[in-house]
């Protein structure tokens, strides 16, 4: 996969599995009555991060992300060296935003960068993106959201609260930015992160695209605010 072409968005833990070395596990602030939940109004404020303070943050981002990303010490190290090369990339990039969720600790965090029709985001998306979403992207109305690591909880409780974690998450990337569309690429055999998206809001646009477009590896998922 390309610098180009964003890594699946949102990596969740699998039941039960220990915290990555290095980290202490945290324990949400739980609330009675029905707003209880994975991710309650208060006790996670989200905030972004400036490029300085991401520099100063990598170690936690990385560890976050191997917390949230499944499969074994090996898959770990692998995967966490890989989000990190794509986050250095793509945090040069024009109007590039991360947020972060905290409480004591990190607790979630996504990241993204507006994407036009005639600039260097587009690469990487020729073929995928059906017509439709040109014109958001001639006005600066689109972005690509290329990462949202929650935890698996977030995945699993409460995905049509307006408070899920995942869904504060993605509405302040899109709102901070002014844009009316997000898209992001999932890899075709990754239904779980495709399973977690559509319980978020998002939805396919497979069949927008054009016929002659190569079908390709990927996915394309839409969200629309």
């Amino acid at each position: 996969m390309t610098a180009n072409v964003p890594a699946a968005p949102i990596t969740t833990e699998p039941p039960g599995r220990p915290a990555a070395p290095g980290r202490r596990g945290t324990r949400e602030r739980s609330t009675s009555g029905p707003e209880r939940g994975s991710s309650p109004r208060e006790g996670q404020r989200v905030r972004a991060l400036t490029r300085c303070q991401i520099e100063d943050h990598l170690q936690e981002l990385g560890d976050l992300y191997a917390e949230t990303s499944g499969g074994g010490p090996w898959a770990w190290n692998q995967g966490r060296g890989a989000f990190l090369r794509r986050l250095a990339a793509d945090v040069r990039r024009p109007g590039f935003e991360l947020l972060i969720a905290e409480t004591t600790a990190l607790t979630g965090c996504a990241h993204g960068f507006p994407v036009h029709g005639d600039g260097p985001g587009w690469e990487g998306f020729d073929g995928y993106l059906p017509g439709r979403l040109l014109r958001p992207a001639a006005s600066g109305r689109l972005f690509l959201i290329s990462g949202i690591h929650v935890p698996s909880r977030v995945r699993r409780q409460n995905q049509d609260r307006a408070w899920n974690l995942a869904r504060r998450l993605q509405k302040r990337l899109l709102t901070d930015h002014g844009a009316a569309v997000a898209v992001t690429l999932v890899n075709r055999s990754d239904h779980r992160t495709v399973e977690a998206l559509r319980s978020w809001g998002w939805r396919h646009v497979e069949g927008d695209i054009p016929r002659t477009a190569p079908l390709g590896p990927f996915r394309v998922l839409v969200l629309e605010i």
